[in-house]
This record gives structure tokens, sequence and C-alpha cells, in this order.
């Protein structure tokens, strides 16, 4: 397994944050399952090519597979990242792990149909795609559906977000039986900020479709533009006073120091 790698060659680990979990546990596991089959379900056809059109045909779509899969990939280490660091199982960490693979189960389909189109938009296709039997349609009938795909987009962007905000946030409330020390707390707080700046960006982008109709539609599309350049800013600040903070722990943190999550109470 992917996560088994990780952990053992302790990729993401830095030595100011302890690992709190060197094991997959069993929702780590399910979870594995269940990205897993998602990205079964981006795959183009499940049918090898039998002529060299239905192979064109599903290469045309490998951009769309490709931005989806990497987007999946960000939500797993995401989560991998988090059961690292805070090494949590009690039954909300569960609730909000079932929520989480709920979510990105049921926006797989609209998630790779929206970059399929934009794919094809920004590559000469106008949109369309070629049917099973040979046919060309336009995915989109009119504007009006495009705003409805922008607010479908964004509210799955929320929800995903907003989880990890509310994971990071139990996290928090559970830090002295972590045992978090400042520099982790610090950590803690700038994911929850972090997560909480793209929910902002998502509010942002269903705002415009929802006020402002079909027509800022792609207004509301560009939004996502600024996730970018609000993450660099909150990194280069919330970066600065972790430097700081850096240098009180540096004798300290010399050596990685692992130990496991304390036994917590569902």
């Amino acid at each position: 397994m992917i996560r088994e790698k990780l952990i053992e060659k302790r990729i993401g680990e830095t030595t100011s944050f302890r690992w709190r979990s060197s094991e997959v546990s069993r929702i780590e596991g399910l979870s594995d399952a269940v990205f897993g089959f998602a990205i079964t379900l981006l795959v183009v056809s499940l049918e090898v090519p039998k002529t060299f059109n239905e192979l064109a045909i599903a290469m045309s779509g490998f951009g769309a597979f490709a931005i989806s899969f990497a987007l999946l990939f960000l939500v797993w280490y995401n989560q991998h990242k988090f059961f690292r660091r805070y090494g949590l199982q009690d039954l909300v960490t569960i609730v909000l792990n079932a929520i989480l693979l709920f979510v990105v189960l049921f926006y797989v389909y609209p998630l790779k149909f929206l970059f399929t189109f934009l794919v094809s938009r920004f590559t000469g296709g106008h949109g369309e795609i070629r049917l099973p039997n040979g046919n060309i349609e336009s995915m989109l009938e009119n504007d009006g559906q495009m705003g409805s795909l922008m607010l479908i987009f964004g509210v799955g962007y929320l929800a995903i977000f907003m989880i990890f905000v509310l994971l990071h946030i139990h996290a928090y409330r559970r830090r002295e039986q972590l045992q978090l020390n400042r520099l982790e707390v610090f950590d803690t707080i700038s994911s929850i900020q972090e997560s909480g700046l793209n929910c902002v960006i998502a509010l942002l982008s269903i705002a415009l479709v929802w006020f402002g109709g079909a027509r800022l539609a792609g207004v509301s599309g560009m939004a996502y533009m600024l996730t970018g350049i609000v993450m660099a800013l909150h990194g280069f600040f919330m970066g600065a006073r972790r430097r700081r903070m850096e240098k009180e722990f540096a004798s300290q943190f010399s050596e990685p120091v692992y130990q496991p999550a304390p036994e917590l109470q569902s």
C-alpha cells in the first residue's frame, strides 16, 4: 500500500511535529479502499479499445483524469498527514472521516465531468464530446447548466475542506491529551486556517453563481485561482512566525521524537 510505504520512508514527517501513529489503522484501510474505488470510477473506460479511434477517444479524457486524480490524491494525502500527526481514532474522527469518504465518492462524477468540459474548451473542443456511437454532442446545453455545475463543484469543495477544518479543530481540542507542544499547536491552528481559507474561496464562488446566475458562472470558476495566491500569502506570514518558534525548539527537536497516541475515549 502507498500509505505503508510513506510511513516506512517517513515521508511528510518533520522533526518539529511528532507522529503519533506509525501504523495503518482500520479507518485508513477503509479510506484507501474508498479512494481506490473513486479513482477506478475516474477511469475513462474499463474496456480495452478495439480500434485506434476508440483508443483516441479514450486518450482524449486523459487530461481530465489527470487533474481529477491529482485533486483526489491531495485530499488523500491531507487525510494521511492528519492520521500520522494525531493518531485519533475516536467516534468524532470516525464520523467526520466517513462523511469525507461519502463526499469523495459522491463528487467523483461531477469532478470528472467538470474537468472534461474545461479541458475540452481549452483544447479547442468547444465543450463537445464524442459519444460511444460516434455522435458528437455538446456537454452543456445552456449557460444555466454551467452555473449549476459550478454550484455543485463549489458545494463539494466547501464540504471537503470544512471536514478538514472540523478534524483539526477536534485535534486542537484534544491537544492536552495528545500532548501537543507549542509548535505542534501552532501547526494545528495553521492547518485550520488553511482549510478555512479554502472554505472562504468556495463560498465566494458559490455566492457568485447563486446571486449572479449563469452570467457569472465563469467568474465563479476563476475564483478558485485565488487559492494559490491566498495559500502563498498565508504560508509566507505563518512561515515567518513558525521559523521564530523553531529557534526555540531547535535543541529540543534535534532528532525526531516519536510517541504513540494516548488512548482516547469515544
